[in-house]
């Protein structure tokens, strides 16, 4: 049965373990393969080998809920991104709430020595008990309900931490406050003079701020997709006879006509019917210059009309748009996950039962020797004080969130900019893999060069005039080659009329064969000729070598298996192929042109554009081999138009196509070059290397935290330095470390492409 999936909403994830305990609990629901979250975008993806019926989604739902997370079924995500702005405002006033309350509780705890007596309790204490409460039960409400949702549904995450953290913290100061007046308490609570309301309170307000500010970074994070979104219009301009009507894009038809003015942006995939402008096109290819339009000229969805009025006649439906397919690709690339991210989500799956052993040993360790290991009365703490810190220190310090947000966040921006810039990335394996690139193959038509051939001679002997053309363009008429659309635009361009066909054959990387007029007819290569039984004379094979060496392809054109003239086609070379593979080649990178034409003209390419090694006359069929080949001499990216090179681009480690317009290309293809030029390879080249530069800084930077932070809180060091992290530092630096690692990232939004494209 084919594979299903669908995605749902997640809310009420803090942390790496809480992404990694949604994972258990979906995969361990019946009929459920796998499933994929995604912290930043809470977003779950469930792939099931079963159909996804009401009943498995509301058990999913279930699962995730009895978990201790809310879930839904997904909801457009400019709506989730409202509902995160809104959410984010209120983070902010609970965070002003919560530091307004800890103020008093520090200057008691802090600043205050003494304020004397009141019924037997130190007044200064209960005072500071007084003000803490409520940081403790109202601004760290969510933190208490959601630890014990966590902790019924057997899961353990960064609230769990922050909860017993503070829980401990708060039961051993109040025990300390009110033991004068409480009978039966142990020795070690009633001399104890040292509480922990500072640390509870700035735990709290901390761990607020914190998720406050990752709240903001990740909406940054989440501007370059977002504003994709917004680039289509919620409604057009339909022309209904004379009139014109605006309606929903939704229900837009394919062949509507719709009318776009200047300052608009296009709402919908089409091509110009009436009229010509400059447009737009930076928000999806990133090419900084207006381009201009004509009648015939094809406009996509996103784009901006400059200076005059269009009418186009729509080619698309508003969920089929390259727009939509570039925020689709985007939205998977973004669900991806690099194997080091696996490892992480192993480690997070078991670091909060981890982080709870290692603080009760510390605990312990400091309860039974800490007077003996310390042995200096000028501390100030006892054995019981010093376990008491170690607890609530570690507990609050060791939060996994870094961890969590390190690869994600970064993947989020980096293919979020990417698209920005016209670079479509569709998944992180092909991110980590392509800033590696050993070996570039690139097709030479549509890729080098322009991929827009035109009819340069036609040579006729032996024949009637014109008869050539007339033969060719019958036969090439229903053919998608460029040669051959460069063919039927010339012959339509004479006025010239077809000739009624029969029995047409594609022989693959050779040419067509059929019957022109119901006579045997072919065009193509010299294999063809030699398979329709066609003479080559030396003369005119010497003439073919000549013109192929100047880069000029040769379309042999036979009737009756006698070869009657031939047609010759050029291809300009890309203004930017040279520069693009330049860089490559400085950047280590060997360079291959892959190619199905005769040697002399992939060698007159070649050595215009810099490229040493060529492979030519390769069948579509066989290109896919070469690149399996090449496969063994190391990392292989292939850069194909998308359409003849499919195979090829599956084939290698990294597909790159340019194009976005075709259909195979955002199949075939694991990037997507939608600007069309060699130079946005090379740009996508450094974005991969950019990202998974973050990426891994940011796991160095959450490993080496927890790695420092965890042994100092344990008080590792205290025997010798003195040095014991108070709670309300450990809350801080756990806080700034997230807020660090989602800073981090969140800098890739000023990444730019270093080498324009010149589209």
């Amino acid at each position: 049965m084919s594979e299903r999936k669908i995605s749902l909403s997640i809310s009420g994830m803090t942390c790496a373990a809480c992404a990694s305990s949604v994972e258990n609990v979906l995969t361990g629901v019946e009929y459920v393969r796998a499933a994929s979250v995604n912290l930043p975008l809470e977003k779950a993806v469930i792939y099931s080998d079963a159909d996804m019926t009401d009943d498995l989604v509301d058990s999913c739902i279930a699962a995730i809920e009895m978990a201790g997370f809310e879930a839904s079924e997904i909801v457009p995500s400019l709506k989730v991104r409202a509902k995160n702005e809104m959410l984010v405002k209120r983070q902010f006033y609970f965070v002003v709430l919560a530091f307004l309350l800890t103020l008093p509780v520090f200057v008691l705890t802090m600043v205050v020595k003494d304020m004397g007596t009141w019924n037997q309790l130190d007044t200064r204490l209960l005072l500071a008990m007084i003000a803490s409460l409520p940081v403790y039960l109202i601004s760290g409400f969510n933190f208490h309900k959601n630890a014990w949702k966590s902790i019924i549904g057997r899961t353990a995450n960064m609230d769990v931490l922050v909860h017993l953290g503070t829980t401990v913290a708060m039961f051993w100061s109040c025990l300390v406050t009110i033991a004068p007046v409480l009978s039966g308490l142990p020795e070690f609570i009633t001399s104890a003079d040292h509480v922990f309301y500072d640390g509870s309170a700035f735990i709290i307000s901390f761990v607020l701020l914190g998720n406050y500010l990752e709240g903001r970074a990740k909406l940054k994070a989440t501007d370059a997709i977002h504003s994709l979104m917004k680039l289509q219009p919620k409604e057009a301009r339909v022309m209904q006879g004379d009139q014109t009507n605006s309606i929903s894009v939704e229900h837009v038809e394919i062949g509507s006509l719709i009318k776009i003015i200047p300052g608009e942006t296009i709402p919908l995939d089409g091509m110009i019917r009436k009229g010509g402008t400059s447009v737009d096109e930076s928000m999806m290819t990133g090419e900084s210059l207006p381009v201009r339009k004509v009648e015939g000229d094809i406009v996509v969805a996103g784009t901006l009309v400059l200076d005059s009025s269009i009418i186009v006649e729509t080619t698309k439906i508003s969920d089929d748009t390259m727009l939509s397919r570039v925020i689709e690709l985007v939205d998977e690339a973004q669900m991806g996950k690099a194997p080091i991210q696996r490892l992480v989500d192993k480690v997070a799956s078991v670091f909060v039962p981890l982080v709870l052993l290692l603080a009760l040993l510390g605990a312990s360790f400091w309860w039974f020797a800490g007077d003996f290991v310390v042995g200096n009365p000028e501390v100030g703490l006892n054995s019981t004080e010093i376990s008491v810190m170690v607890l609530v220190s570690t507990l609050v310090i060791a939060c996994p969130c870094a961890l969590g947000l390190a690869t994600p966040t970064a993947l989020v921006v980096g293919t979020g900019v990417g698209a920005q810039h016209g670079l479509l990335i569709k998944g992180i394996t092909a991110l980590e893999l392509v800033h590696k690139t050993d070996i570039v193959v690139l097709d030479k038509t549509g890729t080098i060069t322009e991929g827009t051939p035109i009819v340069y001679n036609v040579e006729e002997f032996d024949c009637d005039s014109g008869e050539v053309m007339r033969i060719a363009a019958s036969l090439e008429h229903d053919s998608g080659h460029p040669v051959a659309e460069a063919i039927n635009t010339a012959w339509i361009e004479t006025g010239g009329e077809l000739l009624p066909v029969q029995d047409v054959r594609t022989i693959s990387g050779c040419g067509i064969i059929g019957f022109v007029d119901g006579v045997s007819a072919g065009i193509g290569n010299s294999d063809l000729m030699a398979e329709m039984g066609a003479i080559i004379s030396p003369e005119v094979e010497h003439s073919i070598s000549e013109l192929s060496a100047s880069g000029s392809t040769i379309s042999l054109v036979a009737k009756n298996n006698h070869i009657i003239g031939w047609v010759e086609v050029k291809d300009s070379i890309r203004e930017s192929s040279e520069f693009a593979i330049n860089e490559m080649k400085k950047a280590g990178i060997e360079v291959i042109m892959l190619t199905g034409d005769r040697s002399e003209v992939a060698g007159h390419v070649a050595k215009s554009v810099g490229i040493e090694r060529v492979i030519s006359r390769v069948k579509p069929d066989e290109k896919a081999d070469f690149v399996s080949q090449l496969r063994g001499e190391g990392i292989v990216s292939m850069i194909g138009d998308g359409i003849n090179d499919a195979a090829a681009l599956t084939v290698a480690d990294i597909g790159i196509a340019m194009g976005a317009g075709s259909e195979i290309a955002l199949e075939s293809a694991d990037i997507v070059l939608v600007g069309n030029d060699l130079c946005d390879a090379v740009s996508a080249l450094d974005l991969g290397k950019a990202t998974i530069s973050r990426i891994k800084g940011n796991l160095i930077w959450a490993f080496a935290y927890n790695v420092m932070g965890i042994p100092l809180a344990m008080g590792l060091l205290f025997p010798w330095t003195g040095w014991l992290l108070p709670p309300s530092f450990a809350a801080a630096a756990m806080a700034l470390s997230s807020v660090s690692v989602v800073g981090n990232s969140v800098l890739l939004r000023r990444w730019k492409p270093t080498y324009l494209s010149t589209g």
